[in-house]
């Protein structure tokens, strides 16, 4: 792995764990042995840079982890389902989810930083996209796919920051019991 790929790996653990605010570039050189001019070199905007490059590469990783479970399972309440109960294994063995929420960073720089809010948004969109392609696979239409997506959205990024918070698992297991039932009512409709 180069140096570059490194750094953008190396803090993208310490962004999550710590966010923003609370990691220093002194603790990312120091973790991953880098020098400073090796940081300004392969980032030349500094910390923000880094954390952009850090986005887009948890958003990368995202898309495709949620993409592949999409392409799996039938049917969006399927797929769903085992997207969430993923989520709820790694925090169960991990104690966190932080490689599915960018809720920490959004909440210390979105307000700060036109470029971090755009490359938080892009995830988003992303995400929705995806759900809104198999909604639409289903049978809703254009309109409630868009819509059904922005609240799972929502929902899911609502109940990931809940089990940080809560230190449980069970706002996921609400997720998966109850969001079946809203989009089988909906399709019913």
């Amino acid at each position: 792995m180069d140096t570059k790929s490194m750094m953008i790996d190396i803090s993208k653990k310490l962004f999550q764990q710590k966010g923003y605010i609370g990691v220093g570039l002194t603790e990312i050189l120091k973790v991953g042995n880098f020098s400073k001019g090796s940081l300004y070199h392969h980032f030349p905007n500094g910390k923000e840079e880094l954390l952009i490059a850090c986005l887009q590469s948890m958003s990368e990783d995202m898309t495709n982890d949620i993409e592949d479970i999409f392409e799996r399972y039938p049917t969006t309440i399927e797929a769903t389902t085992a997207m969430i109960e993923q989520l709820m294994v790694n925090f169960e063995l991990e104690g966190t989810i932080s490689a599915y929420t960018f809720s920490s960073i959004i909440s210390e720089m979105a307000l700060l930083s036109d470029p971090v809010r755009n490359a938080c948004s892009n995830l988003y969109i992303k995400m929705q996209r995806i759900y809104s392609n198999k909604l639409l696979v289903d049978g809703f239409s254009e309109e409630s796919a868009k819509s059904i997506a922005v609240m799972m959205t929502a929902s899911l990024e609502g109940a990931i920051l809940l089990c940080l918070t809560q230190k449980t698992s069970n706002p996921l297991k609400v997720m998966v019991d109850v969001l079946p039932t809203l989009l089988s009512n909906k399709m019913e409709k």
